[in-house]
């Protein structure tokens, strides 16, 4: 009389497979969470230069050539981030360009505007 099952070596083998994909799984999800972080970080870091180069804008200040640093809250973290301001060909305008980094001191965005002399 001959018994039907499985094998140990097809269990085995059946084993792996399912730890391969849960791993791969796992591995995926964490992606995802780490993208979320990253576009949450960004966001905040637009919201920080937006609010940078709108404040020039409104105070109708001719920034002078040179580098600024500034900080900034958003979502309950701090964003270090500097204003790098450079002369344009055309004398009555200046480059302004508002850089935001993470925590580490890693670039998250650059964000520029010209403004002109009022």
């Amino acid at each position: 009389m001959r018994q039907s099952g499985f094998t140990l070596i097809e269990v085995l083998v059946a084993l792996a497979i399912v730890a391969i994909s849960l791993g791969a799984g796992l591995r995926a999800a964490g992606v995802l969470t780490d993208n979320a972080q990253r576009l949450s970080d960004v966001v905040a870091a637009q919201w920080c230069a937006e609010n940078q180069l709108t404040g020039l804008r409104i105070s109708r200040t001719y920034p002078g050539v040179g580098d600024a640093d500034f900080g900034c809250e958003q979502l309950g973290r701090s964003y270090p981030g500097k204003l790098v301001t450079r002369p344009t060909p055309n004398p009555s305008f200046r480059r302004v360009d508002a850089v935001v980094s993470d925590a580490e001191g890693r670039p998250l965005l650059t964000l520029s505007t010209v403004l002109a002399r009022p």
